[in-house]
């Protein structure tokens, strides 16, 4: 049996979103996977009666153990509805001390596989693992690292959605007392521009897989020769098949977005599942769409992705 210990960091509001997420970590999750899970929250949320507890019960290759924090960012910045407890993952080491490393994941995210490969990649002495923004790729993204932080794209800045967390060596090196100083700034990616401020050269490269974004499906669809020649063919199609899908864009529960099929599938096969929810959402979408004028509509049509067939 492989214990792998994954941290998420939420608060009641998504309750629900991290339901569906853990559904489609547990139903992929090798025979011999058992996932360790730890969910830091802030000092106001009460899980005690959520359908969350039910799943131990249901799948068996789980524990969960809710932590509670407080005192910690305190009042630290929150912008694009993104809260709080978004800063968490930066004091994990401290938060998790029964592990030398961990994986973390935002909770609009849905797995296709088994996290086994990934937990067990050697880090060696890089704080983080973590997937690439492909900055390369994106003009206007270098202009805003350049203009905001003057930071160089070409030092690589990495998602913070989806991470290898090598506690030990965060520890050692006392860099939690520098994400702590550097989370009273008022970034606009917060904890994401703070681990790459604080970590350049540290960060070890991942597959664009560990994470797809909704800029990095964009890219595979829509400039895949491109990402092809960057990762190579045989990744990126490992990424449209079975990748992590992040939703770091639209939500899924929200309204449309790329790839937003396949989390409603897993909500519906997840303990959250609501069938007057999930009739309502449809039956809006649906009213909404013919509300528009054509022209709208095929313009809609005309952005969506059209590479469907690795989904």
């Amino acid at each position: 049996m492989t214990t792998i210990p994954i941290l998420f960091t939420f608060d009641q509001t998504l309750e629900m979103p991290a339901g569906v997420c853990f559904t489609s970590l547990l139903e992929n999750a090798a025979k011999d996977t058992f996932y360790d899970i730890f969910i830091l929250h802030g000092p106001n949320a009460d899980f005690s009666n959520s359908k969350l507890n039910d799943l131990p019960g249901k799948y068996g290759n789980c524990h969960l153990t809710f932590r509670k924090v407080e005192g910690e960012f305190v009042g630290g910045y929150e912008i694009r509805g993104i809260p709080e407890t978004a800063y968490y993952r930066l004091i994990s080491p401290e938060l998790i001390p029964e592990y030398d490393k961990v994986l973390y994941s935002d909770v609009d995210v849905i797995f296709r596989e088994d996290l086994t490969k990934y937990y067990e990649i050697d880090l060696g002495d890089n704080y983080f693992g973590a997937v690439d923004t492909c900055s390369q790729l994106r003009p206007w993204y270098q202009r805003y690292l350049k203009d905001e932080y003057d930071y160089d794209y070409r030092d690589g800045y990495y998602y913070s959605g989806n991470l290898i967390i090598n506690c030990k060596q965060l520890l050692a090196d006392g860099k939690l007392e520098e994400f702590r100083m550097l989370g009273k700034n008022n970034y606009h990616q917060q904890d994401m521009t703070i681990i790459n401020l604080a970590c350049k050269h540290r960060i070890l490269p991942m597959t664009p897989a560990y994470c797809v974004s909704t800029p990095i499906y964009t890219l595979m669809t829509k400039r895949r020769a491109e990402m092809e020649a960057i990762y190579g063919k045989d990744e990126i199609a490992h990424a449209l098949t079975t990748g992590i899908i992040h939703y770091n864009g639209n939500k899924p529960w929200n309204g449309p977005c790329p790839n937003a099929d396949i989390w409603w599938s897993y909500y519906r096969r997840s303990v959250f599942f609501d069938e007057k929810f999930c009739h309502d959402f449809w039956t809006g979408q649906r009213d909404l769409l013919v509300r528009l004028p054509l022209l709208k509509r095929i313009k809609m049509l005309l952005r969506y992705p059209k590479d469907r067939k690795e989904w």
